[in-house]
């Protein structure tokens, strides 16, 4: 299994707390960010990969479906937030599990036993409000409307700061949006993954191209 998890002191304790699962379990890496995880030669070797909600004010549920194209692992949602909504999107975007940072350690561990079998870690009244859903689902749009329907307002703005500052430094786009230069990274990550983009220059001609956000200058 791998883990991804900003906060390096949660991180530390969830790797000891692996280690000490003996056999039930082997952790082959861990990584604070998306961009560290994709990096990773060791999190094409794991087959659950249990990964924080919130990376740094990064809603990494935004990312799950790059990750299942780009990953061969199971996810395992680990979260500090109460929401149900947040759990919601994140199994509608392929979780195969929610787990509380509250909840005891042998819950954890459970849970990436089952989600390694193969079930999914949900409760039954979240399952229930998916199930409601999911009722009366339309034909898929074709590979382009699909793609950039699957991005969110704030991925967006980005690819519009994107074009709007062709050939800025990162700083100077962070800056602009108002986050960090780590939390921008994130966001073209699973943008690039999203798009099935190699950079920013592909990402500024495929959004003059199809005419994503408000590029127009």
């Amino acid at each position: 299994m791998f883990l991804v998890d900003d906060h390096r002191t949660l991180l530390w304790g969830i790797e000891r707390l692996i280690e000490s699962a003996g056999d039930r379990m082997q952790l082959v890496g861990s990584a604070t960010s998306i961009e560290e995880l994709l990096a990773s030669p060791d999190s094409r070797d794991a087959d659950v990969l249990v990964l924080d909600l919130d990376l740094g004010g990064f809603d990494s549920s935004m990312s799950l479906a790059s990750l299942q194209q780009a990953l061969p692992a199971r996810i395992l949602v680990l979260t500090g937030a109460r929401d149900a909504e947040a759990h919601r999107r994140a199994v509608l975007a392929g979780a195969r599990g929610v787990v509380k940072k509250e909840e005891a350690v042998d819950v954890l561990l459970r849970a990436i036993e089952k989600v390694h079998e193969g079930d999914v870690w949900v409760n039954r009244a979240l399952i229930g409000d998916i199930m409601d859903m999911l009722k009366g689902g339309h034909p898929p749009p074709d590979e382009h409307t699909a793609k950039i329907s699957s991005l969110t307002p704030k991925e967006l703005e980005v690819i519009a700061t994107v074009v709007r500052h062709k050939g800025a430094k990162s700083l100077i786009l962070a800056e602009s949006l108002g986050i960090s230069e780590h939390t921008l990274r994130n966001h073209l990550t699973v943008i690039y993954h999203k798009l099935e983009l190699r950079g920013r220059l592909e990402l500024y001609v495929y959004a003059k191209e199809h005419g994503i956000g408000p590029v127009k200058q």
